[in-house]
């Protein structure tokens, strides 16, 4: 049986993990989000909506966002967020993020990455080997704030 409740708590507690590796980034704050993506039929087009995930099944799409703000008088340079993905979910799009397939110990472009195979040798990583992603935010001034964005499945 498939268990929803476990999978979105997995999701929510996944969307607000982040690493701080630095005392400075400890002035942003973060929020995490998650949501899942329904498409809709409004005025004879598909639109995509997006809902609380209140209940999701494997194949849904869910969107995770990460908010941040500098709430200091400071400008903050080289912000590191880090998103682990719940086991529960497969990332569906590379994005404008690095991606860790060794569990956060190295991160690149997914076209970077490669994954040993237990016979000896390795592969090119793909979407379903992405443990972990991870955004570099060059400067956020003082008050700013933004978002940023990656898409999965439930598996």
């Amino acid at each position: 049986m498939f268990d929803h409740k476990f999978v979105i708590a997995s999701m929510f507690a996944a969307s607000v993990a982040f690493s701080t590796p630095s005392f400075a980034q400890t002035t942003v704050e973060l929020q995490g989000d998650v949501k899942v993506v329904r498409i809709v039929e409004e005025a004879g087009k598909r639109v995509e909506t997006y809902a609380e995930p209140t209940q999701v099944v494997p194949g849904d799409r869910l969107k995770f966002t990460t908010s941040y703000r500098n709430g200091t008088s400071e400008l903050v340079e080289n912000f590191v967020i880090t998103n682990p993905l719940p086991k529960a979910v497969l990332l569906t799009d590379a994005g404008d993020f690095e991606v860790s397939v060794d569990g956060g110990e190295t991160f690149g472009p997914l076209e970077s990455r490669t994954v040993s195979l237990p016979e000896g040798g390795s592969r090119p990583a793909m979407l379903a080997d992405v443990e972990q992603v991870r955004w570099t935010i060059a400067s956020i001034a003082p008050g700013a704030s933004g978002q940023v964005t990656y898409f999965a499945s439930v598996r």
